[in-house]
């Protein structure tokens, strides 16, 4: 069992930077791939960014290219999104989730979630 804990959301105006990170607790996660989602109230849960558990390959969510990226410190047993030029309709609550297989695009391809972390962009 994998769980994951997410820290870093907040409050920030529009144009600023956060840094989300994602980290298990129990045990190492440097087998799993790691993606991110968010869910705005009322909506589905959608892709953002994963990366592979070898941090060799990254994939975005065309809404948040060349303005998000994803990495990962397999030493620090870590995966961090940064978050630049942030706009209002980034807001959202923000999950991370472990994956041993499947498609990174898809959340039911994910096998353990953390609860979230609520960013939340002003105008």
């Amino acid at each position: 069992q994998v769980q994951l804990v997410e820290s870093g959301g907040g409050l920030v105006q529009a144009g600023g930077s956060l840094r989300l990170s994602c980290a298990p607790s129990g045990r190492a996660f440097s087998s799993y791939a790691v993606g991110w989602f968010r869910a705005a109230p009322g909506k589905e849960r959608q892709f953002v960014s994963a990366i592979r558990w070898s941090g060799s390959s990254t994939y975005y969510a065309d809404s948040v290219k060349g303005r998000f990226t994803i990495s990962r410190d397999n030493a620090q047993n870590t995966v961090y999104l940064q978050m630049n030029t942030l706009k209002p309709e980034d807001t959202a609550v923000y999950y991370c989730a472990a994956s041993l297989g499947g498609s990174y695009y898809l959340p039911e391809h994910y096998d353990y979630w953390g609860q979230g972390t609520q960013v939340t962009v002003s105008s």
